[in-house]
């Protein structure tokens, strides 16, 4: 069939998907209550909104690469992929509602978007520039309107095209083509600034320089499985009889070797990270390690061990019952990973606005497991450390050590951490005090004696960072300053051995989460089916038009 006809039976089944989803949206927003500032709904709308959009823009960057490239084995069913790209402007809709929401200051999602905390934080000041309101409503307007236009661009040639029997210079397919060529160096610089902005962001101290590829490749294999499980619904249907094994092996390979790719960035962005052994970027992890271990796991397990073992067989891939089973838990899988982008960082801002309201009580610090410590805020130590005499500021490097490392310290090894942070000076007050090393255990100054050495402190908005016993410490300089105002707002709520009790909805997907996916994914097809209805499914001018229909490869 040429068109396609979007059922009563199916819209029904995209609106019921629509509307539970909506049902655990509205109950998510009462289910945190007024202490946990609604976190959980707008983690949810956020995660969600984010996801989609995501899938939307990956649709279009893959329509735009395969044109560039001159490939022709995709054309056949290209209206599938403009259609998820036509999606771009129900994403723009739903990321304004987290505009409005950091605008009028009902979402604290972003710890960034607190001036008081901004005022009194040296990493986010020196961010400030980036991260700000301003930045992330007109960058997300901005740069999805953007896509939005020259991929809209694209898909209103290819429609005038089929409309057109008398193009016989290619000139609809070179437009095409020019819209698909600008398209693709814009995508790839202003994609990455944004997921850093909706995403990345959230853990605000944290960064990594891999992210935005990782985050990406995520959504290309997502955008892949959905696009593997539409198919072979269409063709269930009756559509796209043209559409045979050797396209569903392509998109298989595709499947694969993304997911290899995924697990290559994940492998290489946690081995950098864990053996650089820095504070400002261990973090990250050490809190999903302590507080969300089978989280974190099961997401490696599901994206990378599944469909590894699933797909590595050549004729797997040409099995439309299994490979739409790995195109189904592919997808679950790397929603669950953007899950675990998001919720871990946005739980932890709610115990540090605990921590600040004195909030003691709040379910995430009173849930806290506190390992048989006594809590002792950072404020008080601060104020003893400045009351006390010069040979009392000394602390125990112990918890320095354990506190914010992914491996412990290695006491044979003289390297010392690199760190953005406040840099400190262990000097020798006078004769007779030993002169403190790195924390790994680094020897004396070269020349034998027991001269100044310089070490980094770790210094994030989780940890309390101390230092070694009976060494004498002054401040040598401050470049991006670490204040005591930043010591206090960390406290010692996530100090060794705090750990974070169960939390459906954070810990694991709760079936409030479950539901909301549902009803997004209901809302995206039924826009897109929608979408389908309104050409033809074959782009019948196309000029790679045979190459798709007789590919053999």
């Amino acid at each position: 069939m040429e068109n396609f006809v979007f059922s009563s039976r199916a819209k029904t089944t995209n609106l019921v998907l629509m509307g539970v989803g909506l049902v655990c949206l509205v109950l998510s927003y009462f289910a945190d209550g007024g202490e946990g500032h609604h976190m959980r709904f707008w983690t949810n709308f956020l995660h969600n909104s984010v996801f989609f959009l995501g899938i939307a823009a990956l649709a279009g960057f893959a329509l735009a690469a395969f044109t560039t490239a001159y490939a022709g084995w995709f054309v056949q069913f290209k209206r599938v992929w403009e259609s998820f790209a036509a999606f771009l402007l129900p994403g723009l809709f739903l990321m304004g509602v987290i505009i409005v929401g950091i605008w009028t200051h009902t979402t604290h999602l972003y710890h960034w978007n607190d001036e008081a905390a901004v005022l009194g934080d040296a990493i986010l000041t020196h961010k400030s520039s980036f991260l700000n309101k301003w930045w992330f409503t007109f960058g997300t307007i901005g740069f999805v309107g953007l896509w939005y236009f020259l991929l809209g661009k694209m898909r209103n040639i290819s429609i005038a095209e089929d409309n057109d029997t008398g193009d016989k210079d290619f000139s609809y397919y070179r437009r095409y083509k020019k819209y698909a060529a600008i398209f693709l160096p814009i995508f790839g610089f202003t994609s990455a600034a944004m997921i850093w902005q909706w995403i990345m962001s959230i853990d605000s101290h944290w960064y990594s320089t891999m992210f935005a590829w990782y985050a990406t490749a995520s959504l290309f294999v997502a955008m892949t499985a959905l696009t593997i499980m539409l198919l072979i619904y269409l063709k269930s249907r009756g559509y796209y009889l043209g559409v045979n094994e050797e396209h569903f092996h392509d998109l298989g390979k595709y499947l694969f070797a993304i997911s290899i790719f995924w697990t290559y960035l994940w492998f290489s962005q946690y081995m950098l990270i864990w053996y650089a052994n820095i504070g400002e970027e261990t973090i990250y992890f050490r809190e999903r390690l302590d507080n969300y271990p089978v989280l974190f796991w099961l997401n490696l397990g599901i994206n990378f061990a599944l469909p590894f073992f699933i797909l590595m067989r050549n004729d797997t891939k040409r099995k439309m019952g299994t490979l739409f089973f790995a195109s189904a838990f592919v997808f679950f899988g790397h929603w669950l990973d953007y899950f675990n982008m998001i919720k871990p960082g946005a739980r932890l801002t709610l115990v540090e606005m605990a921590a600040h309201e004195g909030g003691h009580g709040e379910e995430d610090h009173a849930t806290m497991d506190h390992g048989g410590e006594t809590d002792t805020h950072a404020g008080e130590a601060a104020a003893i450390h400045e009351e006390a005499d010069p040979e009392e500021k000394y602390a125990d490097a112990t918890q320095l050590e354990q506190g914010t490392n992914l491996q412990p310290a290695d006491a044979t090894t003289g390297s010392a951490i690199e760190s953005p942070g406040r840099r400190i000076t262990a000097a020798q007050p006078e004769a007779g005090v030993p002169v403190a090393t790195d924390f790994r255990g680094g020897p004396p100054t070269g020349d034998g004696t027991e001269g100044p050495r310089e070490f980094e402190a770790i210094m994030d908005r989780n940890e309390v960072d101390v230092f070694e016993p009976n060494h004498f410490i002054q401040e040598e300089y401050v470049e991006d300053t670490e204040m005591i105002g930043h010591l206090e707002e960390a406290g010692s709520h996530l100090e060794e051995g705090h750990t974070l009790a169960f939390k459906s909805g954070y810990t694991l997907p709760g079936l409030l989460e479950i539901g909301t996916f549902l009803g997004f994914l209901g809302g995206f097809l039924y826009f897109v089916m929608s979408s389908l209805t309104k050409a033809r499914l074959e782009p019948k001018h196309d000029p790679y038009l045979e190459e798709s229909i007789h590919h053999h490869t």
